[in-house]
């Protein structure tokens, strides 16, 4: 593995009840990149996550450089909503102290008393910083996120993306990032991996991303605009 890359993927393949899911896909991540992972729904992202956190079987190779600890953040966890427990109980599952929670609910925006709520009474939004709060817990190296702005209103994904940038800069993160949100990739990734089962492009967002490519991942015409910040 080269000095700088902390993951290297070599020709994965995945089946799942005999189906195609993943086929011919090659990448490297280097440490401090936020590589966004794009395409349209069914297009094997989550499975690619679920593989990289080795929770689905696969074939070619998977090499995490030695480690290097990886946080997940997953798409949704509504089940949970349901359970009669604080922010705090629900941090205790992972064993952490008292002063751990109130450090990573610091870092997504939340004060130490905030962990006393009940986790059925916060918002969509809330939910999201801490799940991103929970995957922070032991100071991965490498955060993969599936789909961080399910569910929350415009204003509330603004907030998770800036959180995110804070995050990756005060804790020196690396980021793989699924989504099928444009306005993401140019804002917030340096290095884009188009996939819809087969690999279709990857590289830079500015360099590979244009109106044909997005066509053919997505397989019909996709408004292409850049947001740019003012």
């Amino acid at each position: 593995m080269q000095n700088n890359s902390i993951l290297k993927v070599e020709n994965l393949n995945v089946k799942l009840n005999d189906e195609k899911i993943i086929e011919g896909l090659f990448f490297d991540v280097k440490k401090g990149e936020v590589i966004t992972i794009l395409g349209p729904n069914g297009a094997g992202k989550t499975v690619l996550l679920k593989c990289l956190l080795g929770i689905l079987p696969y074939k070619g190779k998977i090499e995490w450089q030695k480690g290097i600890k990886i946080g997940y953040v997953p798409q949704r966890l509504p089940f949970i909503k349901s359970i009669p427990m604080s922010i705090e109980e629900f941090f205790k599952l992972k064993k952490v102290s008292r002063r751990e929670i109130e450090e990573v609910l610091s870092s997504v925006g939340y004060r130490g008393d905030f962990s006393n709520k009940k986790i059925g009474d916060l918002s969509s939004g809330q939910f999201q910083r801490i799940l991103i709060a929970w995957a922070l817990v032991k100071n991965p190296d490498v955060l993969l996120f599936d789909e961080p702005t399910t569910g929350i209103d415009i204003g509330g994904e603004e907030t998770i993306y800036s959180l995110l940038s804070k995050l990756k800069e005060k804790r020196n993160l690396t980021f793989l990032l699924v989504t099928h949100d444009l306005s993401v990739v140019f804002k917030f990734s340096n290095f884009v991996i188009c996939l819809n089962r087969c690999p279709i492009c990857q590289g830079a967002p500015k360099e590979v991303l244009n109106s044909e490519v997005l066509k053919k991942l997505y397989g019909e015409e996709v408004k292409f605009y850049e947001h740019h910040r003012h």
